[in-house]
């Protein structure tokens, strides 16, 4: 359910969301830095490959996770409940 008022967050709240979104993007950059380590090694070793596999396809869903731990912060904050 989507609010249909205005929200007002204190400044406590603005802070606290805002360094959750930091925390996020910094999970996020460490995440596809990883894959990017992994694809570099693959190309500069491609016997690595089935190694840095599980490093490659892990990181999408972590990424995904920390977006979904972002969302439940922020609705939280603003006061949106979902059914």
């Amino acid at each position: 359910m989507q609010t249909t008022q205005p929200v007002t967050l204190t400044p406590g709240q603005a802070e606290e969301l805002n360094k959750h979104l930091s925390t996020m993007r910094h999970d996020i950059n460490n995440h596809l830095s990883l894959m990017m380590a992994a694809v570099e090694l693959v190309r500069r070793k491609p016997e690595a490959a089935e190694r840095m596999a599980a490093t490659l396809t892990e990181q999408p869903a972590k990424i995904g996770d920390s977006m979904k731990k972002f969302s439940a912060q922020l609705e939280g904050a603003i006061g949106i409940q979902r059914g």
